[in-house]
């Protein structure tokens, strides 16, 4: 199967079912799990081990830095990563030589399912990962058929190390607040990560604060809102969102269901 990618400006032939990939992106990592092709990894990143239990591929590189020759190393017939912020390091890999195929980050659910899709395609296992998108969408519509009314109203902050941004109707973290059963108070914002107006929130008045931090960069949820004066303003209930399997609010891997239904239950509460 011929392979090309005009963001890189590369072609090449990836096997049928390729059987030594790469996976640069924790998601894919889950998602190839979940295909039954875990077992061609032959190189991820730190951070796909949790949310593969027992992960025994090495790591080769960061999620935005590598050493092209360091993966080329493991001899990969795919190297998959995303056309966000790992974009510059796609392309230093693919300049490099190395088969790389990119994944959009999604916008939305939707877009999680596309990208199984397109996993399914490049890994030879179309029928299962079509068996999987049926099973999440299931799931979703379970949870949106028994979603409160009315839905909390709730914000979501995001720490990217030490860069905050909220999501707007762009990002699929809107999603899985809605799926939820949350009202995202920026749902109606054209833009997916935005710095947000802390000022603003006050008067958006959101039942719930979320707020998510790595390990790398803790951020003490509840202090920040009564450094804030929120908890004076318009006393939310606060709620802490993790790297952990199904509690990450930025993680689009198939697991992002079971982040949905941790949210539902603990906003439920």
């Amino acid at each position: 199967m011929k392979i090309s990618s005009p963001l890189l400006g590369t072609t090449f032939e990836l096997p049928e079912r390729p059987g030594r990939i790469v996976s640069l992106v924790s998601s894919a990592t889950e998602t190839l799990f979940a295909l039954g092709a875990g077992d061609a990894g032959v190189g991820v990143t730190p951070y796909c081990a949790r949310y593969v239990p027992g992960l025994g591929a090495p790591v080769v590189a960061d999620y935005v830095s590598g050493d092209p020759e360091a993966i080329r190393a493991v001899r990969p017939e795919l190297v998959v990563a995303t056309d966000g912020v790992q974009l510059p390091l796609a392309r230093r890999l693919a300049a490099a030589g190395l088969p790389v195929a990119l994944l959009p980050v999604p916008q939305s659910r939707f877009g999680i399912l596309e990208n199984t899709v397109a996993l399914g395609a490049l890994t030879g296992r179309l029928a299962e990962a079509r068996a999987l998108c049926d099973r999440l969408e299931r799931a979703c519509a379970e949870l949106v058929a028994s979603a409160p009314s009315p839905r909390p109203r709730a914000y979501a902050e995001l720490w990217f190390g030490r860069h905050l941004r909220r999501p707007g109707g762009r990002a699929f973290v809107h999603d899985l607040l809605w799926l939820a059963g949350l009202e995202p108070v920026h749902g109606d914002r054209p833009d997916a990560y935005a710095p947000p107006e802390l000022d603003e929130v006050p008067g958006l008045a959101p039942a719930w604060v979320i707020v998510f931090s790595e390990p790398e960069h803790p951020i003490d949820a509840e202090a920040l809102v009564r450094e804030r004066g929120w908890d004076r303003a318009f006393a939310p209930r606060v709620l802490a969102s993790t790297t952990e399997r199904g509690r990450n609010l930025i993680h689009d891997g198939p697991s992002f269901v079971e982040t949905a239904a941790w949210l539902r239950d603990a906003t439920a509460a």
